[in-house]
């Protein structure tokens, strides 16, 4: 297992590391609608700093933003939910084609290999800049099958370090595959994946999901949820004709391997509430802030 000092010194912060600080404010006090005033405060900034980092960050003002994680936001989001889901089936989505707005083309790994722990499979790995922080891309031969992130403990959720926690947290999925750190094999996929500009249909990003056959249904079925909406662990359940299983559901949205582009942030509950995410809430509420921003502009 590689150890951090194994790893190149990691990049300069970003404005990403002044955002979580100020989700982590909005976080427990959303509620409340601060001010631009206060959120300032808390994140050490000045009011205009504040306005200029989401302009910068994710195209929409501070209050845009703060209304775009809300709970209220996200009952609307969910308004149409089973809906979305019902028309991608009806338009031929569950195949290679335009799944969402990354242009993703998927195929599965067999059963086979998956049950072998990834036995004789060759993964290349590098840690890249994102919108969202640091990113863990891990790739084969076929495309892209693993995205996390370094996460700290602004972020939250259940791995919490640095660049070997974050690694160690990928390999324990395929353990019995090879590992081998090629950050310049996997920067064109950095590149690709976090610039909505380069999101067109003459390069679709080859996708490779790595699970059992249930994860991989309830994997496909994320990526028919389209940039700026949302569904629920019951919905997806549905979908893949079993009513009863959104706590199975929630299970596999939890062990999706390829954060961000198999969109499990964009899976809420019922209520409207954000739940869970793997790579922690203030990450997921900056991914969803940053999609709105994105859907806004387009």
């Amino acid at each position: 297992m590689p150890a951090e000092t194994d790893f190149p010194a990691p990049l300069p912060g970003s404005d990403y590391d002044t955002v979580r600080r100020i989700l982590a404010f909005i976080t427990h006090h959303w509620r409340e609608q601060p001010t631009i005033e206060a959120i300032a405060e808390a994140a050490g900034a000045t009011p205009t700093d504040v306005h200029h980092l989401f302009r910068r960050w994710c195209g929409l003002t501070p209050k845009a933003f703060l209304q775009a994680i809300t709970l209220d936001h996200a009952k609307g989001l969910l308004a149409s939910s089973a809906s979305v889901l019902d028309a991608a089936l009806e338009v031929g989505l569950s195949g290679p084609g335009r799944l969402h707005d990354l242009f993703v083309t998927h195929e599965a790994m067999s059963p086979g290999e998956w049950k072998l722990g990834g036995e004789g499979l060759k993964l290349s790995y590098g840690f890249h800049p994102s919108p969202f922080g640091e990113a863990l891309i891990v790739v084969t031969d076929r495309g892209l099958a693993g995205l996390g992130w370094v996460s700290t403990s602004v972020d939250g959720g259940k791995v919490v370090g640095g660049r070997a926690e974050a690694l160690a947290d990928m390999m324990r999925r395929w353990p019995q595959a090879g590992y081998h750190y090629d950050p310049a094999l996997t920067a064109p996929y950095a590149a690709r994946i976090f610039d909505p500009k380069a999101w067109c249909a003459e390069t679709p990003l080859r996708v490779v999901l790595i699970g059992t056959d249930f994860e991989v249904r309830v994997w496909e079925t994320l990526l028919r949820i389209p940039v700026g909406r949302a569904t629920t662990y019951g919905d997806v359940a549905s979908h893949i004709g079993k009513p009863s299983a959104a706590r199975a559901v929630g299970m596999a949205v939890g062990k999706n391997p390829i954060s961000f582009v198999v969109p499990c942030h964009r899976v809420i509950g019922k209520s409207g509430a954000l739940t869970g995410y793997h790579w922690g809430l203030t990450r997921k509420r900056a991914i969803l802030g940053w999609e709105a921003g994105q859907t806004s502009a387009g």
